[in-house]
């Protein structure tokens, strides 16, 4: 059994089916969603977003071009802590559940970890340069994940109506996306106004306030949100256990299916824009319109999960996906506006995914009573979005390299066939998959819990 804070007990089942929510909510009455509180919670999402760009793409190159370390030595490094990083979410997901009332307390070791971890990796000693770097990494890392999980375990605690969760969800990664696209054009705009040991001494003095701020935002929105939380201390439940639930399951299943899918057009969107596309210089357009195009989706994705419920929605997602990488295996060289297209529609595919599985698991937690695994569920989910980019990325390269490949060599026709496959096909044929998957467990699944 469950309580909440700040709102009336929460319904024992929510359901998908849009008519049987607005019976649950003429029955029970949870607030309606308001901006200022979507803007408090969601705040955080910035932060955590412009964190990644210049953890994984500038600082390698700034470590290498300033720093004279060998390009090798970082990528392995890189490599190594994405695994670690990938790993420990689970352990933080159960210590968060753990020390759930501590929640706050949490969020605040996470985020001086992210903050103390992302000013050392721009402010690196002249001697152990590479464990130096490895070191701020991985303290960083650490703290992102900390927040991160946290942040999504609250969103999955709030006690609003079952239609509004993807509001929720949405709202949160519009900041998310536009804090991407933020990530994405400072660093050129202060290596132009400065050199880059300033620029990036500059970004990280403004990112410290700006992290703070958000914490400050999401610690006030805590004390007066409607959370659910585990009205006892409730017996530990294994991960096994936790796992093996017949909706649990089928649900991370496919989520992992479908977020390997569109892990390896990220891995590989760069090449394909030069190599096959012969477009480089068009990259920054084609990453602008991709995440513009995400951002801008959440509020349509919003009204079509209200009106058709989240599973249908996800499904409509998922076949705009396949059409769109259908379309894009066709792309020959030059065909500059058509992949402007693709990614305007790849991106808003994108915003579902980062939209509608979070607000389904959210509805799970609520129907099955399991606020107090909400760091747990919400770590699975981080899990698996790291161990798909980390599977791509060791998986596609390679085996673009077996039929010759070569980044930024000459291209033969069989290898633009080749190229076009892996970055388009594959992934056309593993959502193709998702979808199938997400139709035939569409009943079970919108049930919110397994059948007892």
């Amino acid at each position: 059994m469950t309580k909440a804070i700040g709102g009336a007990k929460a319904p024992q089942q929510a359901n998908d089916n849009p008519a049987i929510e607005r019976t649950l909510e003429e029955d029970n009455g949870p607030a309606r969603l308001r901006w200022p509180d979507l803007f408090a919670y969601g705040a955080m999402a910035f932060p955590l977003a412009f964190a990644g760009l210049p953890i994984y793409l500038h600082a390698p190159d700034f470590y290498a071009v300033t720093m004279g370390q060998s390009v090798t030595l970082l990528g392995t490094v890189l490599l190594v802590l994405r695994l670690v990083d990938a790993v420990q979410d689970p352990i933080i997901g159960s210590l968060s559940d753990r020390f759930h009332s501590s929640r706050a307390t949490i969020l605040a070791l996470g985020a001086v970890l992210l903050g103390a971890g992302f000013w050392m990796l721009f402010h690196p000693t002249s001697s152990a340069t590479l464990v130096w770097f490895a070191a701020s990494v991985l303290i960083c890392t650490t703290g992102f994940s900390v927040v991160s999980i946290n942040f999504q375990a609250l969103g999955g605690l709030w006690r609003t109506r079952s239609a509004d969760r993807t509001g929720v969800t949405a709202s949160r990664e519009a900041f998310g996306l536009v804090g991407l696209l933020v990530a994405a054009v400072a660093p050129p705009v202060l290596m132009h106004l400065s050199g880059p040991q300033d620029a990036f001494h500059w970004l990280a003095l403004s990112y410290l306030p700006l992290l703070a701020l958000a914490y400050w935002f999401l610690v006030r929105w805590m004390h007066k949100a409607p959370l659910a939380v585990p009205e006892t201390t409730q017996q530990d439940v294994g991960w096994w256990t936790l796992i093996r639930d017949r909706w649990r399951g089928t649900f991370f299943a496919l989520m992992a299916l479908n977020t390997f899918a569109s892990a390896i057009p990220a891995v590989l969107v760069l090449f394909f824009i030069r190599d096959r596309l012969g477009a480089e210089a068009y990259t920054g357009l084609f990453l602008l319109i991709y995440f513009l195009s995400g951002a801008l989706s959440m509020p349509l994705w919003t009204r079509l999960a209200r009106k058709f419920g989240k599973i249908r929605t996800w499904q409509i997602s998922l076949g705009v996906a396949v059409l769109t990488f259908c379309w894009a295996i066709l792309l020959q060289q030059g065909d500059i506006a058509a992949y402007a297209a693709v990614c305007a529609f790849s991106g808003l595919a994108l915003g579902a995914d980062l939209a509608l599985p979070p607000a389904i698991l959210a509805d799970h937690i609520d129907a099955d009573e399991r606020q107090g695994d909400a760091s747990r569920l919400f770590s699975i989910m981080a899990f698996l979005s790291k161990s798909a980019l980390a599977l791509a990325t060791g998986l596609a390269l390679p085996l673009l390299g077996l039929f010759g490949y070569q980044p930024n060599a000459p291209m033969t026709l069989e290898l633009n066939f080749v190229l076009s496959l892996t970055y388009a096909g594959l992934p056309c044929i593993l959502k193709l998959m998702a979808l199938i998957g997400l139709i035939v467990a569409e009943k079970d699944l919108a049930r919110n819990r397994s059948p007892v």
